[in-house]
């Protein structure tokens, strides 16, 4: 039992590390090949801070732990929401300003409506998986036009004055996008091992794993970087991080897992987990979007989502006690 522990710890702490270092040299190469600022927030950001997430799905469903896999995108959903949104808008009110942020919140809305929709016969297809993929690939088109055509925008600002700092060179740019790579496959496979030694040791199913130690382990890198953006003041890039990542777990890490292993859902999985992050979904578009001006997640609003955090995690543990 000692093993996998460590194994976890070390894991987790790799994998926040290289997520950082593979975060830090994709911006900053994607910066020296002209892409611009709003693209990168949009899409480099959003697909680094989920990277931990999809390695660990998709190492964990091609060794036939799908609950992982699952339990890991959903709980990291709830997660960015409850604890990660909530403990930074308590750290200072998050204000959105983003246009294109206010037209991505309604959108995650339908897709976590999409994915619940699937999930209603009890099962996650091969067909359904690539639905999702098909919804991530025309999703990532319409990100990659806006972002290329739209000229002004808070988050691009923000990105820009964010990469205004950056010196790092080309040459190591490409080196800490490779190793950070490499490094994240790495401790992927060091914390999914750990993970599933620990469910058995516990006799708990590795979906709670996933949606416990794996989901807040791998949503580390939201954490810090949403907790910074605040408190610079850039909250549009806190709530991009947010909503980024959680495009990239509903549709890329869900597909990802079910189209290399098709998998049953247990029915606590929809009354129970689904539910939560359907709920947190639309309390955040109701919060952010803004329907009388720009949209605003207050100091109470984030207490009210850190609760929610810690009562779903508490039914969590009482199901395994």
């Amino acid at each position: 039992m000692i093993l996998p522990i460590v194994a976890v710890i070390l894991g987790l702490a790799l994998l926040v590390w290289s997520a950082d270092r593979f975060v830090e040299g994709a911006a900053s190469s994607a910066r020296y090949f002209g892409m611009p600022p709003l693209l990168i927030g949009m899409v480099i950001v959003g697909f680094g801070t989920s990277a931990p997430e999809m390695v660990v799905s998709v190492l964990a469903a091609s060794q036939g732990n799908p609950g992982i896999a699952l339990g890991n995108a959903f709980g990291s959903n709830i997660t960015n929401i409850a604890l990660i949104l909530g403990l930074t808008a308590m750290i200072s009110p998050i204000a959105v300003h983003s246009n294109v942020l206010r037209k991505e919140l309604p959108i995650l809305v339908a897709v976590t409506a999409l994915v619940a929709w699937q999930l209603l016969d009890g099962q996650l297809s091969r067909l359904d998986a690539v639905s999702l993929l098909l919804v991530f690939t025309a999703l990532m088109s319409w990100t990659i036009r806006e972002g290329s055509r739209r000229r002004t925008d808070a988050l691009g600002e923000g990105i820009e004055r964010e990469l205004q700092g950056d010196t790092m060179p080309l040459r190591r740019s490409i080196f800490w996008l490779v190793t950070g790579l490499v490094l994240l496959i790495i401790s992927s496979r060091i914390l999914v091992w750990g993970a599933v030694e620990i469910a058995r040791e516990l006799g708990v199913s590795d979906l709670i794993i996933g949606l416990t130690i794996v989901a807040i382990g791998t949503s580390l890198p939201e954490l810090v970087s949403s907790i910074i953006a605040a408190r610079k003041g850039e909250h549009d890039i806190a709530l991009g991080n947010i909503i980024g990542s959680n495009f990239f777990n509903t549709l890329a890490v869900v597909g990802l897992a079910g189209a290399i292993s098709p998998m049953q859902v247990e029915p606590e999985v929809l009354g129970r987990d689904v539910l939560v992050m359907s709920g947190l979904t639309v309390s955040l578009f109701i919060f952010g979007y803004g329907f009388r001006g720009p949209g605003r997640i207050n100091r109470l609003e984030g207490a009210a989502l850190v609760a929610c955090f810690f009562a779903y995690t508490a039914l969590l543990i009482s199901t395994v006690v």
